[in-house]
């Protein structure tokens, strides 16, 4: 087992219900004042703080971020783009995971169980700028097979993760 696998019981252990509070608040809007988080919780402003910054110290609360548009700056294409390797060889997934995280168009990247080893979601403004990405992709490092899925309509897309309630002990 991973330390990654261990840790994350623990960090949800300490998690109280006023905790999972404010991770709700502050994933609807992290530009509240402490005051206002605080005011939504039931907490003053200064344990309030505390309590964040705990969150932020312990890696429970990882950055604070803007989210922007993607279709208002350009970017109207996702791309879901399936890769499967003959190679699965430690040098060669440290060179393709340099090599994708190096490109700017790729929002996701994971290895999968099932039928492809590993898929990306990408953004690109348009058809060219995906068959430059593609390419880039492609002479990056050996590959058997890359299947391009284009979204055609974006349904759901959330960023705040679903808190589970405090499971009594």
């Amino acid at each position: 087992m991973t330390d990654l696998a261990v840790q994350i019981p623990e960090t949800s252990r300490r998690l109280d219900a006023i905790d999972r509070k404010i991770l709700m608040v502050l994933q609807e809007d992290a530009s509240l004042s402490v005051a206002e988080i605080g005011d939504r919780v039931g907490l003053s402003s200064t344990p309030c703080w505390k309590r964040i910054q705990r969150l932020e110290a312990d890696g429970v609360i990882i950055k604070r971020v803007a989210l922007v548009d993607q279709n208002k700056i350009g970017l109207g294409i996702s791309v879901f783009v399936s890769v499967e390797s003959s190679d699965h060889s430690d040098a060669w997934l440290k060179r393709f995971a340099e090599a994708v995280s190096a490109m700017p168009e790729v929002m996701e990247f994971y290895r999968m169980a099932g039928d492809v080893d590993y898929m990306l979601r990408v953004v690109v403004a348009d058809m060219q700028a995906y068959d430059v990405f593609y390419k880039k992709l492609i002479s990056a490092v050996p590959l058997k097979n890359v299947t391009s899925r284009f979204a055609m309509e974006k349904i759901k897309s959330v960023t705040a993760l679903p808190i589970p309630a405090v499971v009594a002990a």
